[in-house]
């Protein structure tokens, strides 16, 4: 099993995510049909508090642990590396067994609390039947979580990248299939059903942790686990998990920075537009439509932060530990340059397609479309933003974590009323004000980062500029050609089929353009690496041969 470079990591990982991200949009038109929106409603219940414990079980100590591997790694500290993956596991089989058990045992709690004193189709024990069927999912994730750790931190990811390809695929399947026999087939009770879709994320977890495991054990000798050290190296268990906790605590804080960001938006928007007189029903709409709805439509955006994130930490790791900062310099540049290249033409993109990918999302809807047409933005510079603090983090800079994630989220609540409230003035969607506040909050954390970053480590950032100006070109190009098929393709926007064919047809165009342009003009050998097309190509043509 080889290492991948980093761009190959990037474009492995980015891929990978980007699968298992357009399952988990395109699955609930199915499943929503399966178990209609009193199904939909218990099962809301159940997942969100399952996210919740599972965030806390897990607790940033995955990518701790791989950060530590990687560094262990490259000091050829080979005894300490596995010390750590086993002193890694120990931690999280504690903090997933309380997990666990909190919301085991104290369900009917939790489903009193969620639920109230409102009274409908779904009762407490409903509730409660569902929540402790999801919470044994718990006992797999973080297991799953601290192995692809293992190996992301040993710059192979693949194996990290596949297995969340795989455990969406079960977990779908399950949810789907699962559900449509209990239900359709079976006629069971709606809350069994539902009972059955949840447990997919057991399934889907175990599925993938099966896969880590087969990887680890195929390679067990390469990796050192099977190694007996006579010698220990000069690192004790508490160095090791004080490391570990050191490492895991800022990840948490970039964690509630970005649910920060969502929650202080809707709940300003919200109030703002009551403020200006807009009824329940519309005010409720854009805080739901800026906070969740449109972020769904952008998963493919963010997407790309995710994927280069995986590549991106142990890649960086290794780098400052053998202080080579003008390498850390190229890497960050690089991640810049890919984000820029690939995100700002599809946010472009969507945002001039706004109409039709609404409608095929949600109905045709006018006040969605214009929500829609301005956050795409946020998810360019909500990237920028995980490149900066990805990089602060693979070189232990935690204080500048802390200092410019929270500078972010406090200028973004600063600013969003008053700028709503100037949006307005100039009779303009007050609305706008809240996306232009959280792209605002974003480019002052990346500003700080990068300002440290030159006066530190004296970091340049001229190849990122140029590369920049270069991609105007083709963008300009994608930008006139899809308004100028806009013109003559007309669209029924109350047909989700025909905005289908609107959306394929002009996005491919579009994106044709684009990549088109940018090859002739050698900017994508100059990001993603010399004759990266050629190598493409010889893979594929090579598969065909053998087949």
């Amino acid at each position: 099993m080889k290492k991948n470079s980093f761009i190959e990591g990037t474009i492995i990982a980015t891929v990978c995510i980007v699968i298992v991200k357009i399952i988990g949009m395109l699955y609930v038109i199915p499943f929503y049909a399966i178990i209609t929106p009193i199904g939909a409603e218990l099962y809301a219940y159940a997942y969100n508090i399952y996210g919740l414990f599972l965030e806390i079980a897990t607790a940033g100590i995955p990518s701790a642990v791989s950060k530590l591997i990687n560094e262990f790694n490259t000091l050829n500290k080979q005894e300490a590396k596995i010390r750590t993956f086993k002193i890694g596991k120990r931690l999280l089989s504690v903090i997933a067994l309380l997990a666990f058990l909190i919301l085991f045992l104290f369900a009917p709690q939790i489903s009193s609390l969620i639920i109230g004193d409102i009274t409908g189709e779904n009762t407490v024990e409903d509730i409660t039947f569902v929540i402790r069927t999801v919470s044994f999912a718990l006992l797999v994730f973080p297991f799953l979580s601290v192995s692809r750790g293992f190996f992301q931190g040993h710059n192979i990811i693949s194996v990290s990248s596949i297995s969340q390809v795989i455990e969406q695929v079960a977990r779908v399947l399950i949810i789907i299939f699962g559900s449509y026999i209990a239900i359709k087939w079976l006629k069971l009770d709606l809350t069994i059903g539902v009972g059955v879709a949840v447990f997919g994320a057991f399934i889907g977890g175990l599925c993938a942790l099966l896969y880590v495991h087969s990887k680890l054990k195929k390679n067990a000798k390469k990796l050192s686990l099977t190694e007996n050290f006579e010698t220990k190296d000069d690192i004790t268990n508490k160095e090791i998990v004080k490391k570990i906790i050191r490492y895991a605590i800022p990840i948490i804080i970039i964690s509630i920075a970005f649910t920060l960001y969502n929650n202080v938006d809707m709940i300003l928007v919200l109030r703002t537009m009551d403020f200006l007189g807009l009824n329940a029903q519309d005010a409720g709409f854009i805080a739901t439509g800026i906070s969740t709805w449109a972020p769904k439509i952008s998963i493919v955006v963010t997407s790309i932060s995710l994927g280069l994130s995986a590549s991106l930490i142990p890649n960086m790791v290794e780098s400052f530990t053998l202080k080579k900062y003008e390498d850390l310099n190229h890497k960050f540049n690089k991640s810049m340059q890919i984000i820029l290249f690939i995100s700002l033409p599809m946010c472009i993109g969507i945002s001039l397609l706004a109409n039709a990918i609404w409608t095929i999302f949600y109905g045709a809807n006018e006040l969605g479309t214009s929500i829609l047409a301005i956050a795409i933005f946020a998810p360019l510079f909500s990237n920028l933003y995980s490149v900066c603090n990805n990089t602060l983090q693979s070189m232990s800079k935690f204080k500048w974590v802390y200092i410019s994630s929270i500078t972010g989220i406090i200028l973004n609540a600063l600013l969003d009323v008053p700028f709503m409230l100037l949006f307005d003035f100039f009779h303009l969607p007050a609305y706008f004000g809240a996306t232009i506040a959280t792209i605002t909050g974003f480019s002052v954390t990346v500003l700080i980062t990068t300002l440290y970053l030159k006066r530190e480590f004296n970091f340049n950032y001229q190849n990122t500029k140029k590369t920049f100006y270069k991609i105007l070109v083709p963008l300009i190009t994608m930008v006139a050609v899809v308004l100028l098929m806009k013109i003559f393709i007309p669209l029924d926007y109350n047909s989700r089929t025909s905005c289908v064919v609107y959306v394929f047809v002009i996005a491919t165009v579009g994106a044709a353009s684009y990549f088109i342009v940018s090859h002739k003009m050698g900017l994508i050998d100059e990001i993603l690496g010399k004759n990266y097309l050629e190598k493409i190509k010889r893979k594929i043509f090579k598969n065909k041969k053998e087949v």
